[in-house]
């Protein structure tokens, strides 16, 4: 049985013998979709039937790579783990590659996902009165909008802005560049802090270019980094561990749940992980964009 005859029985089967809703039952095949798409990444010639637990193994340390929180890893193995249940319960094979796999631990060591609600909450208390109110709202909507690195963020320049594309460059690991998709928001709010406020300060030489500035018109730092996310998190009272990586984590896990491309996803992390970057020479510029556009809570913004 190849893939796309085994999803379509396994969805009939959740439809019309399970009588799941119909937002289950996509819910489960596009989980399914998300361990298809990893073999095809890996060039796996693989069917159903040869799947072994290894695999499965690969592609929950896969999505661990990519970021992606140990609940919406352990969601995605019990649609795989479904999936392979209807396969022995139907006849179609006897044994079942994912028996002896657990679910990943919710405590492992990753930061803490935000709600897409919780988000919003902490872009709320920012103080826009205040001179630093407009940076620090630019700070967050890039940080989730594009899933950066703090490293990368702090040394964001003004010349990689190109906000007429929808994109900004990012110098990455070691030293590699890539093109992000950046939300309307994100844009937006940086777009005002330029114009409002950094154009209008004394920057300091061997400064000039980088684009998210202190009060003294000095490069940032991370531990400035990091206080603004918690003082954000304290005011909203908000009972998670949260660091601006979670920005970047949140980013991968909803563009997941969404239903995005695993190598699009990839991609804009700037991850090399498992796959080679030979195998992302097809996804233009305007593909990474449609996916954060179609599949990012942030990514549709606000035309206003």
């Amino acid at each position: 049985m190849d893939w796309h005859v085994a999803r379509e029985e396994f969805k009939n089967y959740l439809k019309l013998e399970r009588s799941l809703t119909g937002n289950t039952v996509e819910a489960y095949v596009r989980d399914l979709t998300k361990l298809v798409e990893f073999f095809e990444l890996q060039e796996f010639s693989l069917s159903p039937e040869t799947v072994e637990s290894s695999h499965i193994e690969g592609f929950l340390k896969y999505l661990t790579e990519l970021n992606v929180s140990s609940y919406t890893q352990a969601r995605i193995l019990s649609g795989v783990k479904a999936f392979y249940k209807f396969l022995i319960q139907t006849d179609y094979q006897d044994t079942d590659p994912t028996a002896l796999i657990s679910s990943p631990k919710l405590t492992r060591k990753l930061p803490d996902t935000l709600e897409f609600h919780e988000i919003e909450e902490l872009l709320s208390v920012i103080d826009m009165a205040k001179p630093e109110g407009t940076r620090n709202r630019a700070i967050i909507e890039v940080l989730y909008s594009s899933g950066l690195r703090v490293s990368e963020l702090l040394n964001l320049k003004l010349n990689n802005l190109y906000f007429d594309l929808g994109f900004i460059k990012i110098l990455g690991k070691g030293r590699k560049e890539r093109f992000v998709p950046i939300g309307k928001d994100a844009m937006k709010y940086t777009q005002l802090y330029i114009t409002e406020y950094r154009n209008k300060m004394k920057v300091k030489k061997g400064h000039e270019d980088f684009v998210f500035l202190n009060r003294r018109g000095a490069q940032l730092t991370r531990v400035m980094i990091f206080t603004i996310v918690k003082n954000l998190a304290k005011a909203i009272g908000l009972n998670k561990n949260i660091s601006p990586h979670t920005f970047r984590h949140s980013f991968a896990t909803h563009l997941v749940e969404g239903g995005a491309d695993l190598r699009a996803i990839q991609e804009m992390l700037g991850h090399e992980s498992i796959t080679t970057t030979e195998i992302y020479t097809h996804l233009d510029m305007s593909y990474l964009q449609q996916v954060v556009h179609e599949f990012h809570p942030r990514g549709k913004g606000n035309d206003q």
